[in-house]
């Protein structure tokens, strides 16, 4: 298998030309990348086989980027970035509706990718480093960072490792305001930009996956400034 420091990634996007400039560049800052041409190839390679992080293009033939996604979402939580058609917003929302942990507009830019995928990996870091605390226990909410497991009134939940972060984030500070900003640094390892939605999707995902078990709303949303979450129904 690969070393701690050996990442894998995986690359599923049907542009010949752009999967190979990527999976160079990429091996070249020491990532282990593999491509796959179609959703279909993707999505055997991704259930297969171990990667750390998974590039998924939405536009493809056969099956698109979305279904790969909700395929994969069934059975993996491997963190996936979504590269998308510049300006489509839907797209945007989709994928992040379905699990995805970021997305990047193309045509993009190398350096930013790059970063986009270090702040995952850091992200990723973040609540490994945290294994080793004891559990969060918040209304109904049980929180393992050792076995990386959520349950709500004694039902697990499958939570992607973003939505899991968000979450451990917010346990730490039950009944407390915590900002978009610290949301984005502390649990998603980049700077909060401006206009981005993501946060807002990752923590309705979030909230739908807890409302199929708990009739109370356990987070709440403070206007324009982040979330909170409550100690007592």
């Amino acid at each position: 298998m690969h070393s701690s420091n050996d990442q894998a990634i995986l690359i599923i996007d049907d542009d010949h030309e752009l999967s190979q400039m990527l999976q160079a560049y990429l091996q070249g800052m020491g990532y282990t990348v593999s491509v796959a041409q179609d959703g279909k190839a993707g999505l055997q390679a991704a259930t297969t086989e171990h990667f750390d992080l998974i590039l998924l293009d939405v536009m493809m033939p056969e099956m698109d980027g979305f279904d790969v996604l909700k395929h994969l979402r069934v059975t993996h939580t491997t963190p996936v970035l979504m590269l998308t058609a510049r300006g489509d917003d839907y797209d945007r929302i989709l994928g992040l509706e379905l699990g995805a942990d970021d997305y990047l507009p193309k045509p993009f830019n190398h350096r930013e990718l790059a970063a986009r995928i270090k702040a995952i990996f850091r992200r990723l870091a973040l609540t490994q480093h945290t294994q080793t605390q004891q559990d969060l226990q918040v209304n109904g909410i049980l929180l393992s960072s050792a076995r990386q497991q959520v349950e709500v009134n004694g039902t697990p939940l499958t939570l992607t490792g973003t939505e899991f972060a968000i979450l451990q984030l917010m346990m730490t500070q039950p009944g407390q305001l915590v900002s978009k900003q610290e949301i984005s640094q502390r649990a998603l390892g980049k700077k909060l930009m401006a206009f981005d939605r993501s946060i807002d999707m990752h923590v309705s995902n979030l909230r739908k996956k807890m409302a199929a078990v708990a009739s109370d709303d356990k987070i709440k949303t403070i206007r324009g400034s982040g979330y909170l979450l409550r100690t007592a129904s």
